[in-house]
């Protein structure tokens, strides 16, 4: 046998070795049973790989992403052999990992139901404990039709090997381009196939490399993601490298689940979804007004302290002005079909910035009024398939903070430093503390307009305001909007999850497209550079995303409801009736519960609606002149003197703590 060399990189170690051939990537890395796979040249390689000469290979541990998503896409087959063993008629789709988990499609008579689940399960618990080995062989496209003659959704996926670009999400997970290859599940004492799947890899060694999984749900899916398509049934699951990573992941989904801002919504009576409306369209109730209002007031007052200046546009103009400002052309599955009267096309507005636009354009501008920031609370309507409406967080109608910054090329970088500190100081005013900012640039495609000078100053200039707030930098190469790149800001919440707040754009295109101008000290026209920006990006996702930081609890300040007087008997109601309009004078959202309910069910009330006073008076209270508090953790605090009281919940509410 011939000797191979290869070069095994730990980290930034890198080791020369002498191998034989037909030394494989496994037998690389002996007894490390967090290795599930190999990167070699750059490449993902099964373990099973032979290594040749010069090559260099770096050990894929199960726990990096690139380990999860092996692991995950291995259970996905692991599901897909159970359904068939199970549902033999059963048709399979496509089996790509996903963000925490795995799915898989099939072509199935009727849905499956919570009782097929368990079964899949129960199958999949037996195939992983069997060890079988996943075996990959390359095929030649004939061999491979000839081969899954009876699966017309992988044959379809043959014809798209080398143009994956026309597959649905997946897809590339299955076929790829290059060569094509199938993946055999082998019996582990015998070798003699046990089910096959078309799959690009690479997969874990054996089925007991599969540590723990757990199926969560079913739901339709359309072949491809096209309605035009048909209709498959798709289960979901998930798969961890240990039973306490699943179990900790579980305990997740179960504290999300419990803080979803639909079900918050319908329980403390604060929006809702009137099927009359349509999907995507939310009223609030009094008390969700209430929050809207103390958010938007505390934001116009910080944006009039920093010098912006209110502005508000109609709810639809001619479709000509978005042919102008280009995103017509490029946004028009966004936007609402035209609405013709006047002999005109109408459109619903789905973005503020053309109108900000005219209103700039509305008469001569000087260099002594910039920059120039215009603020809006403007609604704003974007066709949003059904599929993917999701409460507040993703609706067809709502409400952008939006602002437009009018400024020279001199004043930008200046600008944007501001702007962004701006952004970042407000949002923590509200109680999200931790973010990391991305910063979408164009690439090659054809979707981008305008120069490569203007992008590249543009995206520089973005990039040393991000720089200068020390937070982490996340590149997102194809993320940019059309007209310009952006800074996105991200949030986690009490739960560790990551929300898309405010986007910041630097755009000279607009300005351009619509003839912006302004006299400059010099008196020559010069075009200034517009800066959009939309803070939460729109009032109801941000309502929806504190609603569930927050787990429906809001600080005082936020509450809708924030001091509830609970009295022990009939007597004690009229004592904080008179609390309550005290409070209220000193501006406080005070309410009295008089209901003939027991006092013990008032609180408990109390403690489902998540007020964080509930004021409390007897006979004794009463007496002394004063009040006792009972908090939301349950503790209580007695004999507060009535004006301490009221000065107490004030502090709380000016300083925007939670209690």
């Amino acid at each position: 046998m011939s000797d191979v060399r290869v070069i095994i990189q730990r980290d930034s170690e890198r080791e020369e070795r002498v191998v034989t051939t037909g030394t494989t990537a496994a037998d690389l890395f002996p007894g490390e049973r967090s290795i599930v796979a190999a990167r070699v040249d750059g490449e993902l390689k099964d373990l099973a790989y032979e290594l040749r000469d010069g090559e260099t290979v770096e050990g894929v541990e199960i726990s990096s992403e690139d380990g999860l998503n092996i692991l995950r896409h291995s259970t996905a087959h692991v599901m897909a052999q159970a359904v068939q063993e199970l549902f033999p008629e059963a048709k399979l789709g496509i089996g790509p990992p996903i963000r925490d988990g795995f799915y898989y499609d099939f072509d199935v008579k009727e849905p499956f139901t919570p009782e097929d689940l368990k079964r899949v399960e129960k199958k999949m618990q037996e195939i992983q404990k069997r060890g079988q080995r996943f075996s990959r062989r390359v095929t030649s496209d004939d061999a491979a039709r000839e081969e899954l003659a009876d699966e017309p959704y992988k044959l379809e996926l043959i014809g798209l090997k080398g143009n994956a670009a026309q597959a649905a999400d997946g897809a590339d997970a299955e076929v790829g381009g290059g060569e094509l290859t199938i993946y055999d599940n082998l019996d582990a004492k015998t070798g003699e196939l046990c089910w096959k799947d078309l799959c690009r890899g690479p997969h874990l060694p054996t089925t007991r490399n599969i540590p723990a999984f757990k199926l969560m749900r079913s739901a339709a899916a359309y072949w491809r993601g096209s309605e035009k398509n048909p209709q498959l049934q798709r289960i979901y699951g998930t798969a961890w490298p240990s039973k306490d990573e699943l179990k900790a992941h579980l305990d997740f989904l179960a504290e999300a689940e419990k803080r979803d801002h639909r079900k918050l919504g319908a329980e403390l009576d604060l929006f809702s979804f009137p099927d009359e409306l349509g999907p995507g369209l939310a009223v609030f109730h009094p008390k969700g007004g209430v929050i809207r209002k103390v958010m938007e007031d505390y934001s116009r007052r910080r944006h009039e302290v920093s010098g912006y200046e209110f502005v508000n546009t109609p709810h639809i103009s001619k479709e000509h002005l978005f042919e102008i400002s280009g995103h017509l052309p490029h946004y028009a599955e966004g936007m609402f079909p035209p609405i013709q009267f006047d002999e005109q096309n109408y459109r619903l507005k789905a973005m503020n910035c053309p109108m900000h636009n005219l209103i700039f354009k509305s008469r001569g501008r000087s260099y002594r009024e910039l920059p120039l920031r215009l603020f809006e609370f403007g609604t704003v309507y974007r066709y949003e398939k059904s599929g993917v409406v999701h409460g507040l967080t993703r609706s067809r109608g709502f409400t952008q903070d939006d602002s437009h910054i009018y400024c020279t090329k001199e004043q930008m970088p200046q600008e944007l430093d501001t702007l962004l500190t701006f952004v970042l100081d407000l949002l923590r005013d509200y109680g999200l503390t931790e973010f990391e900012l991305e910063l979408s640039t164009r690439d090659d495609s054809d979707k981008f307009i305008g120069s490569d000078e203007d992008w590249e100053e543009a995206t520089e200039a973005l990039r040393q305001a991000a720089e200068k707030q020390n937070l982490p930098l996340v590149p997102d190469p194809g993320g940019a909007a059309y007209y310009g790149p952006k800074i996105s800001v991200q949030a986690k919440d009490a739960i560790g999850r990551s929300w898309q707040m405010s986007t910041l754009q630097v755009d000279f295109n607009q300005p351009k497209r619509f003839g912006l101008e302004y006299t400059a000290a010099d008196g020559s026209r010069q075009q200034p550079v517009m800066l959009h920006r939309a803070l939460f990006g729109s009032i109801e996702r941000f309502f929806g995303v504190l609603l569930e930081h927050y787990a429906g609890a809001f600080p005082a300040w936020l509450a809708p409801v924030q001091a509830l007087g609970i009295p022990i008997g009939d007597a004690h109601v009229p004592y904080l009736q008179e609390f309550a309009e005290q409070a209220r004078a000193a501006g406080l959202r005070v309410e009295v519960d008089a209901s003939s309910d027991r006092m013990q069910k008032k609180i408990r009330n109390a403690q489902k609606q998540k007020v964080p006073f509930m004021v409390i008076a007897g006979d004794e209270d009463m007496a002394a002149g004063a009040v006792s508090f009972r908090y939301r953790d349950g503790s209580q605090e007695n004999g507060i003197p009535v004006e301490d009281a009221i000065a107490k919940i004030a502090k709380v509410v000016e300083e925007r703590t939670q209690v």
